[in-house]
């Protein structure tokens, strides 16, 4: 479909919102006509106030008179001082994709790449063009695999797609804005209605009668019937503008592939989805690891960090490679499924371009670790820019599983606290446990129903699993507290605790600690519990001065 018939179609959706909203005003002034003609009185005045309400929301929706600008989102904005390698790489793959450059770039800290453009009179002409690029993105990909993306990139441009944009997205914005209004007013009503029985049932309460139940599922019925009308539009625009986007997406898969070159497309295409989930873990599992402990990776580790993983995970990540998504994320999503992309590329010809510019994307900025560093203070808030800095990823580590084994609450913790009335200390359990009272204390976790019905030695296999994850929580903070315990970090894998004792490779009897360890909790977890072994493994309490 051309730029043209895209224009008109685009067009066509907008006045679609309209004509819309015209049939309902129309509706709404044709009940109340039929309500006077058929009487007066307080139903008839009352049936036209909700009208008037219900109009209200529409008539804000259609005299929107401006195309809401979109949020540029955190990030650095580098100019060509700042970074020339960069600045002139994407001049060069705008020239050869025959369109004009962006006239910003803006560095984020995502696994994306977009460009934007503000034309004026709704795209008719062309305004100041933006380029966003994730620094995340630059990490994991090659410089061939960069020029790929912006190649893609300036084929929204060549297209005209950021130009259509406006349309689109004030047709968009309309309809949330609407649906928005409506659901904002019927919520309102289920409050006060809410509200209102509540009251009554207080009222009723301090009577000495019994409350009725509160029951507001039927207030703000014709405001969710007014979005619901709404919301079917909306699904027909999403579904007739984002089938129309998945072709601009071949589009300019073609532009780039043309001028990064056939291999370093599709390579591209396979790469994105596997560094946006290894991204996702990253921050999970690392970058945000000591916030619990209200610490932060050295500085310029937030982002930097990145790389680290994928040089240590670059085996595994290669399987992932060749797992592509085959249906797109939703069917609202605007990109078609990679496969299906993956696939029509692949289908070109070779150029014999697989082996150009196989650097590390990272290089073109002037100043990697700058930049780093400067995306931190950009993207993270005020708060967390507050807490204080590891040495180094082991020292963060070992704050965070220490702040979090300090304050663990298993269930057990909970079991034990309900029981004895007091904090839940290891101290307290084993004099619980050889008191005899393991199996009562089980009681009181939180089991299946088929754990809690069983009995005897079957209601002690249901439990011993989970009194053995708590037992072992409880007993590793204590070693915490004594500062007994030491993480080994890696990149490659999960983090192993180093128990005391653990630098030679057996203990006295022939067994490592984590062996000794485990023996011991079984030994406590037995169907006749003993906490000898136990106690022998845990470090004497302090004395007193």
């Amino acid at each position: 479909m051309g730029a043209t018939l895209r224009a008109l179609r685009a067009l066509v959706l907008l006045l679609g919102f309209y004509l819309l909203s015209l049939i309902l005003l129309a509706a709404l002034v044709g009940v109340d006509i039929a309500a006077f003609r058929w009487g007066h009185g307080p139903a008839v005045a009352k049936l036209g106030f909700v009208t008037v309400l219900l109009a209200i929301p529409v008539v804000r929706g259609m005299f929107m008179l401006r195309t809401p600008k979109g949020e540029a989102g955190p990030g650095i904005d580098v100019t060509e001082a700042d970074e020339p390698r960069l600045w002139a790489l994407v001049r060069e793959v705008a020239a050869a994709a025959g369109t004009r450059a962006p006239d910003r770039i803006r560095l984020t800290g995502e696994v994306n790449a977009a460009v934007s453009e503000d034309p004026r009179l709704l795209g008719l002409l062309p305004g100041p063009r933006r380029l966003y690029l994730g620094v995340p993105l630059l990490t994991g990909l090659t410089q061939a695999q960069l020029r790929a993306v912006l190649a893609h990139e300036y084929g929204h441009f060549t297209g005209g797609d950021t130009r259509l944009s406006a349309l689109v997205v004030r047709g968009r914005v309309q309809l949330g804005r609407v649906i928005e209004q409506f659901h904002e007013r019927a919520d309102g009503k289920v409050a006060a209605e809410r509200a209102k029985q509540e009251r009554a049932s207080a009222k009723r309460v301090a009577k000495g009668k019994k409350a009725k139940k509160v029951d507001a599922s039927g207030s703000g019925v014709s405001y969710r019937m007014m979005a619901a009308i709404y919301d079917q539009y909306a699904k027909l625009y999403l579904r007739a503008s984002l089938s129309t986007a998945r072709g601009q997406e071949f589009a300019a898969d073609q532009v780039a592939a043309r001028i990064a070159g056939r291999d370093a497309m599709a390579a591209t295409l396979r790469e994105i989805p596997v560094l946006s989930a290894s991204h996702d873990f990253y921050l999970d599992s690392y970058a945000t690891l000591g916030l619990g402990a209200r610490m932060l990776p050295p500085r310029g580790e937030f982002f930097g960090g990145f790389g680290k993983l994928l040089a240590a995970r670059a085996q595994e990540l290669e399987g992932l490679r060749g797992q592509l998504p085959q249906e797109p994320a939703s069917p609202y999503d605007s990109h078609p499924p990679i496969a299906e992309r993956v696939r029509r590329i692949e289908a070109l010809p070779a150029d014999g371009r697989a082996d150009e510019a196989t650097g590390p994307a990272l290089a073109v900025l002037t100043d990697p670790a700058r930049t780093l560093a400067a995306l931190e203070d950009a993207v993270l808030t005020d708060e967390v820019l507050g807490y204080g800095r590891a040495a180094g990823w082991p020292e963060l580590l070992d704050a965070s599983m220490a702040s979090g084994l300090s304050s663990a609450q298993t269930p057990l913790h909970r079991a034990l606290a309900a029981r004895t009335g007091q904090p839940a200390t290891l101290a307290a359990l084993l004099e619980v446990v050889d008191a005899g009272g393991l199996w009562q204390l089980a009681e009181q976790l939180p089991l299946s129903a088929e754990a809690k019905a069983a009995r005897g030695r079957a209601f002690r296999e249901f439990a011993r699993p989970v009194l053995h994850r708590s037992l072992r929580t409880m007993v590793l903070a204590e070693f915490s507290a004594r500062s007994l315990l030491t993480w080994d970090f890696s990149w490659s894998g999960p983090a192993a605790v180093r128990l005391p004792g653990e630098a030679p490779a057996t203990g006295a009897d022939g067994r490592n600690p984590e062996e000794a360890l485990e023996a011991a909790l079984d030994a406590a977890l037995a169907d006749h519990p003993d906490t000898t072994a136990l106690r022998a493994l845990l470090p004497p309490a302090p004395q007193p001065a």
